[in-house]
């Protein structure tokens, strides 16, 4: 996996996790810290979560308990499901959306929360800033400088003739600031129009779809998002069917048929929140630990439909992509 460095500025249900005998304190004392897992987690994510908290020595069954609580695609539960876990008194709150992450700081200034994705938790409001977050919430941003502008940079280079890109995003999420400016200089470099579509479910990505057609798009650029996520299939077969060459910022919708992914990779912003939970357990504050940008970011290319859309694959950027799906 290539690796690319970035500004630092400073399924599904969980078992039981455990720490060593030199972790936390509350194992001296034979108690269990309880950790609140709230949103929708995929299972290879609550693997990479598992695997960051085994590096730290931590054994499951003995001095960590996971209360999962998952709003299973409806994002209006969360709220509730957030005072839920305020309620049992855990001891952190591990949220795997920014939706999540919103509803635990509604429901709790005290407990401290750990986001594992936000495109820019200084936008959204959970921090005071990526060094300093102040408050009871700190994390892992998923979008790094020039993240989007890349994105729409491998789009142009996979498909050179393209000059009129729709860009899908979710109001319901709230697409940030910097992932606007970001686009909009690239799309100025590029020679690029955009065109911003919004989609909140299945239906209206529908109906986004068709805008696209009667606005003769020729790219797109779909922004990460939780719903775009669970209907990649969706997405990448109405990218097919309109012969849209599309650029994604989750490998799973490449690998669902989208032509291309680049963007941080998510399971290891899961593993390394681990590393958040473990020193918040031996003590420190949420506000003391600064917020990391992403440093693994993945690129991957799906072949076959580069070749249904008649497109050739530069060989250079072939051989930086971290998986090629033939």
């Amino acid at each position: 996996m290539r690796t690319i460095r970035t500004a630092l500025g400073g399924a599904l249900v969980l078992g039981l996790l455990a720490a060593p005998l030199a972790a936390p304190a509350q194992q001296a004392s034979g108690k269990s810290a309880r950790i609140g897992l709230l949103g929708d987690v995929a299972s290879f994510l609550d693997d990479a979560f598992r695997q960051g908290l085994r590096e730290l020595g931590y054994v499951d069954g003995q001095s960590i308990a996971i209360e999962y609580r998952s709003p299973e695609g409806k994002n209006e539960r969360l709220p509730g499901l957030a005072t839920e876990l305020v309620r049992l008194k855990v001891e952190v709150i591990v949220a795997s959306t920014p939706a999540a992450t919103r509803a635990a700081k509604q429901a709790t200034s005290t407990i401290p929360i750990v986001f594992t994705v936000s495109g820019d938790p200084v936008a959204d409001g959970f921090v005071a800033s990526l060094a300093r977050p102040g408050g009871n919430a700190t994390g892992l941003a998923t979008i790094g400088p020039e993240l989007v502008g890349k994105q729409l940079e491998l789009l142009k280079r996979v498909a050179p003739k393209v000059s009129r890109v729709a860009v899908l995003q979710n109001p319901s999420t709230r697409p940030t600031p910097l992932a606007f400016r970001q686009a909009e200089s690239a799309a100025r470099a590029l020679g690029l129009q955009l065109q911003v579509l919004e989609a909140r479910n299945a239906s209206e990505i529908d109906a986004a779809f068709a805008a696209m057609g009667s606005q003769r798009s020729d790219g797109l650029l779909v922004l990460r998002d939780a719903v775009f996520r669970t209907q990649r299939a969706q997405i990448a077969d109405l990218a097919a069917r309109s012969r849209l060459p599309a650029v994604y910022g989750l490998r799973e919708q490449a690998e669902a048929g989208g032509l291309l992914a680049y963007g941080a990779s998510v399971p290891e912003l899961f593993r390394r929140a681990a590393t958040y939970v473990d020193k918040i357990l031996k003590g420190t504050k949420p506000a003391d630990l600064p917020v990391e940008q992403p440093t693994k970011f993945e690129l991957v290319i799906n072949l076959k439909t580069a070749r249904a859309l008649g497109l050739t694959i530069p060989p250079p950027l072939l051989a930086q992509a971290d998986q090629v799906i033939q």
